[in-house]
């Protein structure tokens, strides 16, 4: 008989999900799919809010992202109110951006993602955790809280909170940045490269020993997208959107403001999550990957120094082409750590960055804001559509999480294919699915949202137990 294994919760994840494995009769891997079960409706209940509001009721969505939110939110409203940020504010909201940069992928490498490599991808569960990191390298563990804290202190030092901040706000930020908090950052960021560094040096260690399971994990082809710089270099917080195609060739390089003429977005019925796809080709041959993988195949190099010659080494693992392999996300996902500190200093010493004019005025309410940025995870956007007085009418988020979608299903197939036999079934195979999703590092408190009704069931049920009646929608 046919069984079916599954995997619930996910583990080592922001948010809850759940995978199911089918076996045919053989024990063998017939199909696989990734469930994202939660539900958020920001982009209805933010109805009827008045624009400026969204800078603090979107970063509600999530306490590991909230930032990107933030700031993704407070570029929208920019273009609703009919302002242009001033350079200092421009900045700041900038150097906030590298800081949840750094604390995100800070955190999903060492403390979520790391165990399976510092550990065993077949270690006991026991140790495979943040505390068998600590237990394993102690001095690594304790310089990657350090790392991981050093960004969420930039977050506090410039918006007063380390989760939720109170900084971006149409036209500009609340405050300038203070002379005794930029001084302590030049203080402290050359330490969190070394860290980063460490990191890398540990992860290619690794790589090159287990030189094979790189090359078979979930590797596929597909199309990337990521923001780059007018010359064509990674870029994080504004720019152009750039795709191109499995081989690397050049798609469509557009003005996010328009992403609407360039994605769409695909319901599948197992899942809350939808999947963004290219709509010039349509679902499934338009599908695309983001976030940390998508970003680098997309850029051709980066502004920075120490991250440009890591970026050299990155486009030389498939010979100049797009890098496939999803165990790769990782070395990318510290490449752009490196950047994002490296960035820091740079911004300390942008003239700029201590100016006190932080806030422009508003001009004429336009009625309509589109604000992206890259937030760890890949792509987001915020679209807010307004009446004349600035009334949210209608809100469109495509989460970065997203934008892997139908790449996270298919990395849990091919892997499940891979490495489960369902008549010698062991903990370390299903961890393997598991990483399928956690290399992606996604954010599913904040990725879903609907179209048309969500089905829903309602059962009362009296003191004995017994169903009394039942209310569905379909």
């Amino acid at each position: 008989m046919a069984e079916k294994i599954t995997i619930s919760p996910v583990t080592r994840i922001e948010g809850h999900a759940k995978i199911t494995i089918y076996l045919g009769e053989d024990g063998k891997v017939s199909d696989s799919y990734f469930h994202v079960e939660q539900f958020r409706g920001f982009e209805k209940f933010s109805e009827g809010r008045m624009f400026y509001e969204m800078p603090q009721i979107t970063p509600r969505t999530c306490g590991i992202c909230p930032v990107s939110h933030h700031l993704a939110a407070s570029k929208a409203c920019d273009v609703v109110a009919g302002v242009k940020p001033t350079p200092t504010a421009h900045r700041l909201r900038e150097l906030m951006h590298m800081g949840q940069i750094v604390q995100s992928h800070g955190m999903h490498f060492f403390e979520l993602a790391g165990p399976d490599f510092i550990v065993g991808f077949d270690a006991d569960p026991k140790v495979r955790h943040v505390g068998g990191v600590i237990s394993a390298n102690p001095d690594l563990a304790v310089k990657a809280v350090k790392l991981r804290a050093f960004g969420q202190e930039v977050i506090r030092k410039l918006g007063e909170r380390r989760v939720h901040p109170i900084f971006g706000v149409p036209g500009g930020v609340t405050r300038p940045l203070n002379p005794a908090d930029r001084e302590w950052i030049l203080h402290e960021v050359d330490d969190h490269i070394a860290t980063a560094m460490v990191g890398i040096s540990f992860l290619k260690s690794w790589m090159q020993e287990n030189h094979q399971m790189m090359e078979e994990f979930a590797v596929f082809p597909s199309a990337y997208m990521g923001l780059v710089q007018p010359d064509g270099a990674l870029e994080l917080y504004d720019g152009q959107l750039k795709m191109v195609d499995a081989d690397g060739s050049f798609l469509e390089l557009f003005d996010p403001a328009h992403y609407l003429d360039y994605i769409a977005e695909h319901v599948n019925p197992y899942t809350y999550l939808k999947a963004p796809y290219y709509k010039k080709r349509g679902y499934e041959n338009g599908i695309y990957r983001v976030g940390p993988l998508g970003r680098l195949n997309v850029a051709t190099h980066i502004s920075t120094p120490i991250a440009q010659s890591e970026m050299q080494i990155w486009k030389q693992i498939n010979g100049g082409k797009p890098v496939e392999g999803t165990l790769y996300y990782h070395y990318a996902r510290l490449i752009e750590t490196v950047y994002a500190l490296e960035r820091l200093k740079e911004l300390m010493d942008d003239p700029d960055i201590m100016g006190t004019d932080v806030v422009a005025p508003f001009g004429q309410i336009t009625g309509e804001g589109v604000g992206v940025l890259e937030a760890p995870r890949g792509t987001l956007f915020h679209h807010y559509w307004t009446d004349q007085m600035g009334i949210i009418t209608k809100v469109n988020m495509i989460v970065a999480t997203a934008g892997n979608a139908w790449a996270m299903n298919h990395s849990v197939n091919m892997t499940a294919k891979r490495y489960v036999d369902g008549k010698r079934l062991t903990e370390g195979m299903l961890n393997r699915v598991e990483h399928a999703i956690r290399a992606h590092d996604p954010c599913l408190s904040c990725s879903t949202h609907a179209m048309g009704q969500m089905p829903i069931q309602i059962e009362l049920i009296g003191p004995d137990g017994a169903v009394l009646d039942v209310l569905k929608r379909d």
